[in-house]
């Protein structure tokens, strides 16, 4: 009999995840209005923005892993992988998710889907190599804990309206009736306007959720490394994986790195290539906060 650890309700994260799906709603709101009064079709809307909404929802899981190129594992394909993940989301009360793999030597995981109901955990061919089976355990508790605390859902969501924002600002050509198509010099002015008003806005959109989403990742990862202590019983063990991982991971060359960049703020540990803009906005708090997180959770708990 499995025995199980309940995870505390984390109040600071629900209180973050609430505030970033406001200002994301209430962005996205602005967003629609802005395109309706470009004069963009409410077809056009409803199938381009409520299109994306609703595949990025309801397959956010699949369209991830087939992003990274990560492949699903049955029971018999990896039995002691599976036997791991059983016992910790059985652990945490939770149903069991899809695992996959992704071959790359760079060690790492992550956990994604709308719910614990439509989620994975997707791990790498280079951790399953580089770590032992209690720090993998440990990883995967990790992973387990953003199941549980459903974080992947505003990860999901923030991402989606970057996205949109970023391809209208890529095509808004196609979207919105720019200057000087007709309706003489007045309507093509007017019409100019609202394209430019349309792209900044677009850009705008694109900022706030770039920002939202590093806001919440930060704060996401202690909490799932809080999980994972508690999950496992044993602090050090994700402390040892995680200086391991960052080891491994500056011996990884840009390339392969860049190829996961595009969902590096699901990873347990990011994946930013080295000279990429992206290692100025790190989703991810450092290395040394983390273990201080860890050591100061390890003490709590020996007490």
């Amino acid at each position: 009999m499995t025995l199980t650890r309940r995870l505390p309700r984390d109040t600071g994260l629900t209180i973050r995840m609430m505030i970033s799906m406001a200002a994301l709603a209430a962005l996205y709101l602005v967003f629609v209005y802005v395109l309706l009064n470009a004069g963009v079709g409410t077809f056009a809307m409803v199938i381009v923005l409520g299109g994306f909404l609703l595949v990025q929802y309801y397959f956010s899981d699949s369209i991830v892993l087939m992003s990274v190129g990560a492949r699903k594992l049955k029971q018999s394909d990896a039995p002691e992988l599976h036997g791991i993940i059983e016992r910790l989301v059985a652990m945490a009360d939770l149903p069991m998710p899809k695992v996959a793999i992704m071959n790359t030597p760079m060690p790492n995981a992550f956990a994604t889907g709308r719910n614990p109901q439509h989620a994975a955990i997707c791990v790498t061919t280079g951790l399953m190599k580089d770590l032992d089976r209690k720090e993998i355990e440990a990883v995967l508790a990790h992973e387990i804990t953003h199941i549980k605390n459903r974080d992947m859902t505003i990860m999901t969501m923030a991402a989606f309206f970057a996205t949109v924002a970023a391809t209208i600002v890529q095509f808004a050509f196609f979207f919105i009736p720019m200057g000087g198509m007709g309706g003489g010099m007045g309507g093509g002015r007017r019409n100019g306007n609202a394209g430019a008003l349309v792209l900044l806005v677009s850009f705008l959109v694109w900022i706030v959720s770039f920002f939202l989403i590093r806001a919440i990742s930060r704060y996401r990862e202690y909490a799932a490394d809080r999980g994972s202590a508690i999950l496992t019983g044993d602090p050090a063990q994700l402390e040892s994986a995680l200086v391991k991982i960052s080891g491994v991971m500056q011996r990884i060359p840009s390339r392969d790195l860049r190829h996961a960049e595009n969902v590096s703020a699901l990873f347990i540990f990011p994946a930013v290539g080295r000279g990429s803009l992206m290692e100025l906005f790190q989703t991810h708090p450092t290395l040394a906060h983390r273990l201080e997180k860890l050591r100061q959770i390890a003490r709590e708990m020996s007490a």
